[in-house]
Order: structure tokens, then C-alpha cells, then sequence
């Protein structure tokens, strides 16, 4: 299973300030994300995903510039979030240094828009589902009601998406997560929800292909090197 690294990125800063071996003192803190990503891609890192807060909020990317910077630094696939939903701000997105992207849920009622996106990111594309039950059914849904998340993970693959990230899907509904991402053959990663070494070991056997952690790595509570042996 892949451990990611996250950074959610604010006014081109990570708004997590890093401080690596905060525990013991040892380290500089920095908010800048290139240098956070080189150094998680220095303990082994294999991709990264940025989080464009800005972005997500105003609709459109707001950080390419931090995005360019990172992927100046670091030979390693970038995934970007935020603001991404529609096949020109992908562009925008893959002209700045961006390898993959994620789609926010507003894309799952409206297939047209999601084929313009997987024509131009194809395998690169990722579309993220808050799979809560509460949220699930608050979703505008523009159709009679309500699909299950069985039935909307297969529509997706239908149209050609390959991977789905689930927020907050670390607890005990994870093997269930991992069961709908093999009976349709996309890969599913998890983001959020996911604190402790213990979580990591439960997703892994359940078959998730990857965890995204964010402040959890950068606050320290889990350290990276820890993260990757406990997903191994």
C-alpha cells in the first residue's frame, strides 16, 4: 500500500507549518512546500499530493505557482486537488507540473462534464467521495434519489475513472471500501480519518491501495518512515 504525503497548500505556503523531529527539537520548521516534499521524497516517498485550498474554494486553481515550484524540486508524480473540476483547469493543472489529479464530488451527477475530464487525464484522473452516510445522502443529487455508493463506484468506472480517493474511510468500513474498489476494478485510496500506525496496518489488509496523511505527518503524530513500514 502507498503512503502519500499531503500538503494543503494556502497562499503558496503549506498551511501546516513542518517540524520535522519536533518531538526531540531537532529540525528547522518550514511552510514551504517544496522543501517538505523533498524531504518526505528523500524517506522514500514514491508521490505526492498537494491540496490547492485556495483553489477548492474559489472554484479554479489558485496555487499552480507552489505546484511548479515543487515539481521543479522533486522527481516524483504530483497530485493535485482543488478547484480542478472541468478538462481546462486539468490542463492548467498538468501545464504547471501537476501528474495526477482529483476531482471533487460535484463531478459524480454530471457525466458529461466527467468524460471532458477523463478524455484530457485518462488514467491520471481520481475522483474523490465522502462515503459517510449522512454526508452521502446530503449530496445534491440530481437524479430521483440517492444511489448507493456500490452503484456510484460502478458508474464511475463505467465512465473511466480508475481511482477514487474516500475521505474519512479509516474506520471499520474499510474492508467493505476495498471490496467495492476490486468488484469494479478501480483503485481506492483513503484520505483523512487516519491517526495512528494501527489504522495504516487495518487498510492495508483490507486491501486499500493508498493513504494520503496529511497533518497527521506534519504535526509528527505519525512519522513517515513508521508510516511505510506499517503499510508494507
Amino acid at each position: 500500500m502507498e503512503v502519500i504525503p499531503a500538503i494543503d497548500l494556502a497562499g503558496g505556503r503549506s498551511r501546516v507549518v513542518f517540524w520535522p523531529g519536533a518531538a526531540s527539537g531537532v529540525g528547522a520548521p518550514t511552510d514551504r512546500p517544496e522543501r517538505i516534499v523533498e524531504r518526505f521524497v528523500a524517506q522514500g516517498a514514491r508521490i505526492v499530493h498537494l491540496v490547492d485550498v485556495d483553489g477548492a474554494r474559489a472554484g479554479s486553481p489558485v496555487n499552480l505557482e507552489a505546484v511548479g515550484q515543487v515539481a521543479a524540486r522533486v522527481a516524483v508524480p504530483i497530485q493535485l486537488a482543488g478547484g480542478l473540476e472541468s478538462a481546462d483547469r486539468i490542463q492548467l493543472a498538468f501545464a504547471a507540473g501537476a501528474t495526477r489529479v482529483v476531482l471533487a464530488m460535484n463531478v459524480v451527477d454530471d457525466p458529461e462534464l466527467l468524460r471532458s475530464c477523463v478524455a484530457v487525464a485518462g488514467d491520471w484522473l481520481a475522483v474523490g467521495i465522502d462515503p459517510r452516510p449522512e454526508r452521502f445522502a446530503a449530496f445534491p443529487w440530481h437524479r430521483p434519489s440517492a444511489p448507493t455508493l456500490d452503484d456510484l463506484i460502478g458508474e464511475l468506472a463505467d465512465l473511466g475513472v480508475g481511482r477514487i480517493v474516500l475521505s474519512h474511510g479509516g474506520g471499520d468500513d474499510a474492508v467493505l471500501l476495498a471490496g467495492l474498489g476490486r468488484t469494479h476494478r478501480v483503485d481506492v485510496m483513503v484520505a483523512g480519518g487516519v491517526h495512528d500506525l494501527e489504522a495504516i496496518g487495518r487498510l492495508r489488509d483490507a486491501g486499500i491501495a493508498g493513504v494520503i496523511l496529511g497533518e497527521a505527518l506534519l504535526s509528527g503524530a505519525i512519522e513517515f518512515p513508521a508510516a511505510m513500514e506499517a503499510a508494507a
